[in-house]
């Protein structure tokens, strides 16, 4: 890491993993990056917030979806560190990576009720994928976060 940005803090932030009828999960590729990668929906938290409340508005903003149910919270935090060439662009330059807390929610909606054409869109389109393919497609220093949330995952399904 650049040692301008080493003393930059981490971004609050939530995690959702959505799992349909069929424990599938739900995932999303990106509008900022052409690339073949997909990723489950997360976003910051906002100052008095809490993170239950961030993750369902974060999912509602970035999918439209609000048919959920908690299953569980994911235990402890997960944290990642942009990489060298995002440093300094994203989130305005204001972070040098993201600590997560995340959750796992049930679907309890329609396929209908998915709509990525929300007021501020971040996804092209989206999918259901079973759990073993959750970490074949997600960006190199979010790798270790699906990982892990890959083996809470077992635990459960």
């Amino acid at each position: 890491m650049d040692n301008k940005f080493s003393n930059l803090p981490l971004r609050k932030g939530v995690g959702v993993v959505l799992l349909n009828k069929n424990n599938q999960i739900f995932v999303a590729r990106r509008i900022d990056n052409p690339s073949d990668f997909w990723q489950m929906p997360q976003g910051g938290i906002d100052k008095g917030e809490n993170p239950l409340d961030a993750a369902y508005r974060e999912l509602n903003e970035e999918t439209s979806i609000k048919s959920v149910k908690l299953i569980q919270e994911v235990e402890g935090e997960i944290t990642y560190n942009l990489p060298d060439n995002l440093l300094g662009i994203i989130w305005k330059g204001k972070f040098k990576g993201q600590t997560q807390k995340w959750f796992i929610m049930r679907f309890l909606g329609e396929d209908s009720e998915i709509n990525l054409k929300t007021k501020y869109p971040e996804f092209l389109e989206w999918k259901w994928i079973n759990l073993e393919n959750i970490t074949d497609k997600v960006v190199e220093f979010k790798l270790h976060v699906y990982e892990k949330i890959k083996k809470e995952l077992k635990k459960l399904i």
